[in-house]
């Protein structure tokens, strides 16, 4: 599986970001289980998952010291790339 993802240091801190569909935001569960299939591709990285709405607004899960910062980042400011999870 291909996904959009980032890993970005900021402040000292290195962590992960990847791009999923909302509903996996929506379902604490599955968004845990989304982080921990993500730990394979970014090992001892904290990841935060983040989806966008019908109107292309961000929503973040993860962390929620990264997930408040990156709420004022903006999209274009991450360094995205692909990945592929096995």
């Amino acid at each position: 599986m291909r996904f959009q993802g980032a890993v970005i240091r900021e402040q000292g801190i290195t962590f992960a970001v990847a791009i999923v569909k909302q509903h996996v935001i929506d379902c604490r569960t599955s968004a845990r289980d989304t982080i921990n299939a993500f730990a394979g591709v970014f090992p001892g990285l904290p990841i935060v998952l983040m989806a966008q709405d019908s109107r292309g607004r961000p929503s973040y899960f993860g962390r929620p010291d990264i997930a408040r910062f990156l709420a004022n980042v903006p999209l274009r400011a991450i360094p995205w790339r692909e990945y592929t999870l096995s």
